[in-house]
């Protein structure tokens, strides 16, 4: 190896140290969650999360540093090697994977276990920024559309049939990358237009009225502007396909599985049934709410001792923070993944590489993704998925595939020196 390889002198120590902080106030709040008042079970203890969490945290760190003194150009050489090896092992998980809860998603041997789901993520940001890393490579043009939706779809096709909704969902914020590299705002707005017709089709109970509205307003558009055959056989075609997307919701959410059908039912409706499909969320608001400004303190909080939210170590571990620190303390956290965002930012945008720069927000973008769902699912903003806190939530394959995810564009980074290249 390369002396210039390692490059400790250029790595951002910003973005690793609020990394640790991160996985350390996660470890606190893990104990919290499964914290029953009895003093005997310490948090080192490794027969509870906490001291589970704690091996991982350190074989998460053995990770860290095998990624950073690995040579600079390893990762980018293998990218399509190391997607096509997840591709395989996707492939393979519903045959041989072990099925819990009627998903099947983790593989291995006896109580060690990983979720190649988790991991393709990273896999997949590298094969984009492998295929797209040619100055030729023009996202604004459908050859090249194909090509990219078509490395990011194989794992999301992959992961919907385990079935896993969530985690095939993060595979999509990488359309920030895609817009970060030209791709058109036209699927932006058409994206974000279907997607609030869809919200108000689920959320008003009169279909009628909506598509009364949708009539109205194709009408206005039409006599607004020149009226030509060809503009009135377009607004009319868009109202007409707007009107059946809406009757045609019903119908679609019909099809999903039964716990998919009672989240949407509750995102709009959060007092449909408050003990039971409910519950998670209506439990989750009240330990937030109840701690207030400052919290009730360290293991102090009356909804998580007493157990009334599930996978409160897991995908509902902010309510943990909220309850025993507050409002100051969720800021507290929610600021340092705001500042990590906004360090990896800065990081892609000084890359030399176009490699290395659609990596990086690849990296962004799930990370993002991540944030914001987590917390919004915890506070009933959004459907539960089942999307973990990113460094935060229990769990190796989580915090491993993380911990990957992130430090691989830490290395790149590092090495910027050396890198050649010219952006696209």
């Amino acid at each position: 190896m390369r002396e210039s390889d390692i490059n400790i002198n250029r790595v951002d120590w910003i973005a690793v140290s609020i990394y640790f902080a991160l996985v350390m106030i996660g470890w606190f709040n893990i104990y919290a969650a499964v914290y029953d008042g009895q003093a005997e079970k310490s948090i080192f203890d490794f027969s509870i999360n906490s001291g589970k969490q704690l091996v991982w945290i350190g074989t998460a760190i053995m990770l860290i540093t095998i990624i950073m003194v690995a040579d600079s150009r390893f990762f980018e050489n293998l990218s399509l090697f190391i997607y096509l090896a997840f591709i395989g092992l996707l492939i393979i998980t519903p045959f041989v994977g072990k099925e819990v809860n009627g998903q099947i998603l983790s593989i291995g041997f006896g109580d060690f276990r990983i979720q190649p789901g988790e991991f393709a993520k990273f896999a997949t940001g590298l094969a984009l920024a492998k295929v797209m890393e040619r100055p030729t490579f023009d996202l604004s043009k459908k050859n090249y559309q194909v090509i990219a939706f078509g490395v990011l779809l194989v794992p999301v096709i992959l992961i919907l049939l385990q079935p896993d909704t969530g985690t095939a969902m993060v595979y999509f914020a990488m359309l920030l990358m895609f817009y970060r590299e030209g791709l058109p705002s036209i699927y932006y707005v058409l994206g974000f237009g279907f997607a609030a017709i869809a919200l108000l089709g689920l959320g008003v109970e009169n279909n009628l009225f909506l598509a009364g509205t949708i009539v109205v307003v194709v009408l206005i558009l039409i006599f607004l502007g020149k009226r030509t055959w060809q503009r009135v056989v377009a607004f009319s075609l868009i109202g007409l396909g707007l009107i059946a997307f809406i009757y045609s919701l019903d119908f679609v959410v019909s099809k999903l599985p039964e716990h998919q059908q009672n989240r949407i039912m509750v995102l709009f409706n959060p007092n449909i049934d408050p003990l039971g499909v409910g519950w998670n969320v209506t439990q989750s608001k009240i330990a937030i709410g109840s701690g207030g400004l400052f919290g009730k303190g360290y293991l102090e909080g009356t909804q998580t001792k007493f157990d009334f939210v599930p996978e409160q170590h897991t995908d509902f571990i902010f309510c943990t923070l909220g309850e025993e620190f507050g409002w100051f303390g969720s800021l507290v956290v929610i600021s340092l993944f705001v500042g990590l965002l906004y360090r990896l930012i800065i990081m892609a945008e000084r890359q030399k590489t176009r490699f290395t720069r659609i990596y990086g927000y690849c990296v962004v973008s799930i990370l993002l993704f991540h944030f914001m769902v987590n917390i919004a699912m915890t506070i009933g903003l959004f459907p539960v998925v089942g999307i973990p806190l990113p460094f935060f939530s229990y769990g190796g394959s989580s915090l491993w595939s993380f911990t990957v995810l992130l430090f691989i564009f830490i290395k790149m980074d590092s090495s910027r020196a050396t890198q050649l290249g010219r952006l696209g």
